[in-house]
């Protein structure tokens, strides 16, 4: 299995997408953002996108070099238009915006309609916590189309993935919790077909509603599901997921989850910011973060459990063993890179 070290695969990661179409400020932005997602472990949403980015380049339906248009603003918050340019810049452009309304009125809300696929959202909580000090909470529907997840007890997909992130400053390091409403996110489902590997039980049903392992069983015709968060209580997972719908697809005047025709492939975003100045005092904020984060840790541990694990926690250890031994890859999706790159004239990193 390849280990490429951090920085070469950002540059790797670069290289492809300004060969492949994208603008020298698209290519810097996705490139980077990409990369840290693999570092942080969430090779999902890692560089094994970078071929269906350049796919939909090429059809289309990503399109470089657009602006982020304002459809309504008030001091604190703004809707808007990303023409489907590349979801990370756009998604970036809004919260810079709602940096500065957060800062200045101590909440922000802003919603996209019409965005390609945004990336890890943990990223842009991450950013709003270490760069700005601010609360964040990020939210995305698949636009009305990729629909992946049944509701408990159908078989047929309804639903996307829709992924919820919320970040909150801490002075050793921000708490970020990201995750699916469903069982496993689809880009893992996405990651094991094209390795070649059979998917965790509880993943995914097939087209007949029966537990399967097969990733691919989730791209047929019928397709098969992925199954909502939550295990016996389903429904929990499976209601977050259609509230996270309302929010990001109704809010920004795009699009909620609907029967054929399948609309454009991307997602609809729901962000709001919160400067905790403006409430309780950051002072005071930070005091009962930290707080409530050693009360946590020390929780008694049960035998064989070596320590409390928080949001944020696995990102940390998959930062930390990547920089130092380099971000892993299976096989099957390394191939996948080299192959775009030898297409595209881009040459081959060394591996560790």
């Amino acid at each position: 299995m390849p280990n490429i070290s951090f920085d070469t695969l950002t540059e790797f990661a670069i290289s492809l997408l300004s060969a492949g179409g994208a603008t020298k400020e698209e290519a810097a932005i996705v490139g980077p953002s990409l990369a840290t997602a693999n570092l942080r472990g969430y090779s999902s949403h890692g560089v094994m996108r970078i071929p269906f980015y350049l796919d939909m380049l090429k059809n289309g339906e990503i399109r470089s070099g657009v602006k982020l248009d304002v459809i309504s603003e008030t001091e604190s918050s703004i809707a808007t238009d990303a023409n489907w340019g590349f979801g990370r810049l756009q998604a970036g452009r809004l919260l810079n915006q709602l940096v500065t309304k957060a800062q200045a009125h101590g909440v922000a809300v802003g919603t996209i309609r019409n965005c390609a696929h945004a990336g890890r959202l943990g990223e842009y909580c991450e950013i709003a916590a270490n760069e700005h000090g601010l609360v964040s909470m990020a939210m995305v529907n698949t636009h009305g189309a990729a629909r992946r997840v049944a509701p408990p007890g159908g078989i047929r997909p309804r639903l996307g993935t829709n992924p919820l992130a919320m970040g909150v400053p801490n002075d050793d390091a921000p708490v970020i919790l990201d995750f699916s409403t469903s069982a496993t996110a689809e880009g893992k489902v996405r990651v094991k077909n094209i390795a070649g590997e059979e998917v965790p039980d509880g993943w995914l049903i097939d087209k007949d509603g029966l537990p399967t392992n097969d990733p691919s069983t989730l791209y047929g015709d019928p397709p098969g599901t992925i199954l909502p968060m939550g295990g016996p209580q389903a429904y929990k997972g499976f209601g977050l997921a259609l509230m996270i719908d309302i929010f990001t697809g109704a809010l920004s005047g795009g699009l909620c989850a609907r029967e054929t025709p399948i609309t454009p492939k991307g997602n609809c975003v729901f962000f709001i910011l919160i400067d905790p100045n403006h409430l309780g005092g950051g002072d005071a904020f930070a005091q009962e973060v930290t707080n409530l984060l050693a009360f946590v840790r020390g929780c008694p541990t049960r035998e064989g459990v070596d320590e409390i694990i928080l949001p944020g926690d696995p990102e940390k250890h998959n930062t930390a063993s990547m920089l130092a031994g380099g971000v892993k890859f299976d096989q099957g999706n390394w191939d996948k890179l080299l192959a775009l790159g030898d297409t595209l004239g881009v040459s081959p990193p060394p591996c560790l």
